[in-house]
C-alpha cells in the first residue's frame, strides 16, 4: 500500500510481515539490474522500517545485537531499488543498487565465498508426469 507520494505505507508493511519467534525478517538482497543474489541479512521491524523509508539496506546483527548499514564502515554500500515480501510475507526481497563488495570477506557476493558441486538435475523429457 502506498500513500499520494508513490511511498510505502510502513505500519501496513509491519502489520503484513512475519517476523519469526527471534523477531527478525530474512532478507535477501539483490543486485537490482543484474538480478544476481549478494547476501542475506536479517531484519527486524526498526531495520525494515529504515531500509523502507531511507534508501540504505539497514540489518539487526545476531551476533553482535545491534543495527547495522551495509557500507557505513566500508564504503560498500546498497541503495534500495525495490522491494518486496514472498507469497507468506516471511522473507523479504530487496533489490539494490550495490557499491563495491556486498560480502564482509571482500567477495563480491557471500554466495562467491563457498561454491559447491551438487549433481545438477534434468526435468523429464516429456514433461512432468514421465
Amino acid at each position: 500500500m502506498t500513500d499520494s507520494t508513490n511511498r510505502v505505507d510502513i505500519d501496513s508493511v509491519l502489520r503484513r510481515a512475519t517476523f519469526n519467534s527471534d523477531g527478525l525478517l530474512p532478507a535477501i538482497i539483490q543486485q537490482w539490474d543484474s538480478r544476481e543474489v549478494l547476501m542475506l541479512g536479517y531484519m527486524n521491524a526498526e531495520a525494515l522500517r529504515r531500509t523502507l523509508t531511507e534508501g540504505r539496506v539497514t540489518f539487526w546483527s545476531r551476533s553482535r545485537q545491534e543495527y547495522w548499514r551495509k557500507g557505513d564502515t566500508s564504503g560498500n554500500a546498497q541503495y534500495v531499488r525495490a522491494a518486496a515480501f514472498d507469497c507468506d510475507a516471511d522473507t523479504l526481497l530487496v533489490s539494490v543498487e550495490q557499491i563495491g563488495n556486498a560480502c564482509h570477506t571482500g567477495a563480491h557476493a557471500c554466495f562467491d565465498v563457498d561454491p559447491l558441486a551438487p549433481v545438477i538435475g534434468s526435468p523429464p523429457l516429456g514433461g512432468p508426469d514421465e
